[in-house]
This record gives structure tokens, C-alpha cells and sequence, in this order.
């Protein structure tokens, strides 16, 4: 059930979509080459480094239960030149993290990792260690979640974009107008390939929608929140709202279906010239059809495999009768007024990005410069401090040497 909807709902939108709006969808949205240029990052002052010297130095340090310190596995990380290297790197990363300095991974050592991955044809491992951010500490900036973005959409992998989109919704990093516009672009990308979707990737894609769309305040954001509230909709009312907020940053009320109607009514009662994809509109309409056509014990059952149906489920699965009527009520208001959109939300996306991308990838550059020098600043702070403590221990070694002489 859980992709029927979409498979039969996208095909022929998707088909017209591109027929009549050729421009827009036929060209990706991708960052600019001012933006992806790593020269900013390449300038940096880099002290190379042996790395079989410095794995000796770590693994010696570990077996005698002595701290790494946050500059060595960044001189590691810093000093990969092959894929081979990245996969000896990821090694000591999860070593690092499960070691008593993990708090100090520094940011630029995280935003180290993911550019030598990029850099060496190792995108895999920077999506393993960005799923696996826990055990490996990844926890980049919005500038590297747009980098990674960005490379998949230049593959046309639009399920690996998606992935990195869902990192973002976990970690609720949509605060750049770049960020969000990309990700708008991965995900309306995505469906519109007519994936086969699990429940987990219906309730995962819908909260990265949710989320995202609610940081645009236009036609193609109201959109998302729309399908978004929609698909975790359709997870509530099959699984129960426990499935929907297990490990999610969602609020743990019940009423997705109501809320995606509370959109509707939004774009109807707003005097501002909002309108909603009729794309969306019609891909909530089959979840209402589906979901009435099918018996409420039925439901349950599915919805009791891994969550005890409870009061406040059945309170939900009750209002799906007023939510259909609801629906139809609105969409008329919506069509009476002109406010439905004939464009994709794919078609949306791709226009907001060639209106508003390039403005957005100025002030990200701009910031990025200025975080680039404040961590060479704060590298630098770190060696004088690293240097100043070695030669108090050789200091103090000499005296314990000088002081047994004198016995």
C-alpha cells in the first residue's frame, strides 16, 4: 500500500508536468561552481603527514590506554590522497570516537572527512559515516550538507540526495534558504521517479518535507507541508501515531490528515497570492480514497504488527470521514478562487531554485570564508598548545633524569 498511491499518481502528473514546462524541470538544480570551488578549503595551511606514522602513534597510544588528541586524527584525516586512505581513516575515526577525547573531533575535521571522500570517489563512505553519525561523530554544517546534496544531483542519484535530505530533517538543519532549496529540488526529484516506498521511507520523506516546506513561506513550500502532513498522515492512520514520533523530531499529537487540511485552509483564507500543486492536491485525495476503501479492522491489524493500537489512534481512524468531506469542501474553495497550481512540485522546485539559489550561495560563501579562517585560527591556538606541553614534559623529564644523576 505503501506506494500504490504514488506509482499511480505520479506517472501521467509527471508526464504533462514535463510536456509543458520543458525548461524547468529539464535542467538539474546544482550549486554553482563558486560555490563547489575548493580553493577556499585547498589554501588552508596543511602539515603533511606519514600516515602509517601517525596509525603507529595512534594504535600505540590506544593499547596503552592513552588519549588522541583532536589535533592527531585531524593531521589523518587532513593528509589522505587515496581511496584506499579513506576507508584506513574511517578506521580511526570510530576509534577516536569511542575513546575518551571524542568530544573533541573538531567541525573541521568532520568538514575534512567529507570533502576527502568527495575528493576520492568515496561518497559511500560519507554517507555510511553520516547514517552511522553516532558511532563516527559526523555531524557536518549546513555548507558540506549542501555539498553532498549538490554531488548526488549532479549523478542523477536522487535516492542518495534523499538520504543526505533525511540526515538534515534528523539533525533539523534546514535554517539556510540553500539548504532548503536543494533539498525541495532531491526530494521532488526523488518522487517523481516513483519509488517503492516502505513505510519508514513514506514517514522519513513526509517529516523532511514538513519540515523543510515550513522555512518557505511560498506557493512551493505550502506544497511540501501539504504532502508531508499527507504521507505521515497515511503512516499514522496505518501504524499508530507511536510509529509516526519513534525517533523522529515530531510532535507527538495525532492528526497528520488534519493538518495537511489546516494547510488547505491556510491558502484559501490568505488574501496573498499562495496557491497549492494540484499534483499534491490530487496525491492526498488517493490517500483519502485509499484509506476509506480500506476496513477499519484491517487497519488495526496492520497497525498492531509493531504498535498496540490505542485510544487516541482510534479517535484519528474516526475522523477519516470528516477529513474526506473536509477535503472536498476545500478543493472547491481552491478552485474557486484560482489558487491551484497546474505546475509539479517538482516544476516548483526547480523554479524556486533559479529564482532564489543564486542570491542564497552568496551569503553561504560568504560565512564559509569567514568559519574557514576562524578554524585555522582556532587549529593554530591548538599547535602553540600542543607545542608549549611538550616541552613542559621533556622539561619535566629532564629534571626527573637530572634528579636520579644526582642520587
Amino acid at each position: 500500500m505503501a506506494a500504490s498511491i504514488l506509482q499511480r499518481f505520479l506517472l501521467p502528473v509527471r508526464t504533462v508536468a514535463k510536456c509543458s514546462s520543458p525548461s524547468l524541470t529539464g535542467r538539474r538544480c546544482l550549486l554553482s561552481a563558486a560555490y563547489t570551488d575548493t580553493k577556499v578549503w585547498e589554501q588552508r595551511e596543511v602539515d603533511p603527514q606519514n600516515l602509517a606514522e601517525l596509525a603507529s602513534l595512534m594504535d600505540r597510544s590506544y593499547e596503552r590506554k592513552f588519549p588522541v588528541s583532536s589535533l592527531t586524527i585531524s593531521r589523518f584525516v587532513d593528509s589522505i590522497s587515496s581511496a584506499e586512505e579513506v576507508i584506513q581513516a574511517e578506521y580511526y575515526l570510530y576509534k577516536f570516537r569511542h575513546s575518551p577525547n571524542c568530544w573533541y573531533l573538531r567541525d573541521w575535521t568532520i568538514h575534512s572527512w567529507f570533502r576527502q571522500c568527495l575528493k576520492h570517489g568515496a561518497r559511500d563512505k560519507a554517507l555510511y559515516t553520516l547514517k552511522n553519525k553516532v558511532q563516527f561523530g559526523m555531524f557536518p554544517d549546513e555548507f558540506m550538507f549542501n555539498l553532498l546534496i549538490d554531488s548526488y544531483l549532479k549523478d542523477e542519484d536522487y535516492k542518495g540526495a534523499c538520504s543526505v535530505v533525511e540526515e538534515v530533517m534528523l539533525q533539523e538543519a534546514f535554517t539556510q534558504p540553500t539548504t532548503q532549496i536543494l533539498s525541495l529540488c532531491a526530494l521532488s526529484k526523488y518522487l517523481a521517479t516513483k519509488p517503492d516506498l516502505s513505510w519508514q521511507e513514506e514517514r522519513n520523506i513526509g517529516a523532511a518535507l514538513m519540515l523543510v516546506g515550513l522555512e518557505q513561506k511560498n506557493s512551493v513550500g505550502l506544497s511540501a507541508q501539504l504532502l508531508g502532513h499527507a504521507l505521515i498522515g497515511k503512516v499514522e492512520m496505518a501504524k499508530g501515531i507511536h510509529a509516526v514520533f519513534h525517533q523522529m523530531p515530531l510532535i507527538w499529537t495525532p492528526g497528520y490528515l488534519g493538518r495537511s487540511l489546516a494547510v488547505m485552509e491556510r491558502v484559501c483564507s490568505d488574501a496573498a497570492d499562495l496557491k497549492l500543486s494540484k499534483e499534491v492536491l490530487d496525491y492526498l485525495d488517493k490517500i483519502l480514497q485509499e484509506l476509506s476503501s480500506t476496513p477499519s479492522s484491517e487497519t488495526v491489524e496492520e497497525s498492531a504488527t509493531e504498535n498496540e493500537a490505542d485510544e487516541e489512534d482510534e479517535l484519528e481512524r474516526a475522523k477519516l470521514p470528516q477529513y474526506t468531506a473536509k477535503f472536498k469542501e476545500l478543493r472547491e474553495q481552491l478552485q474557486a478562487q484560482g489558487k491551484e497550481e497546474s505546475s509539479s512540485l517538482e516544476v516548483l522546485a526547480a523554479r524556486l531554485s533559479e529564482e532564489k539559489l543564486k542570491a542564497c550561495e552568496q551569503l553561504d560563501i560568504a560565512e564559509y570564508q569567514k568559519r574557514v579562517k576562524d578554524w585555522e585560527s582556532e587549529r593554530r591556538q591548538l599547535i602553540v598548545r600542543e607545542k608549549e606541553m611538550r616541552e613542559k614534559v621533556q622539561q619535566e623529564r629532564l629534571a626527573r633524569q637530572a634528579a636520579r644523576e644526582s642520587q
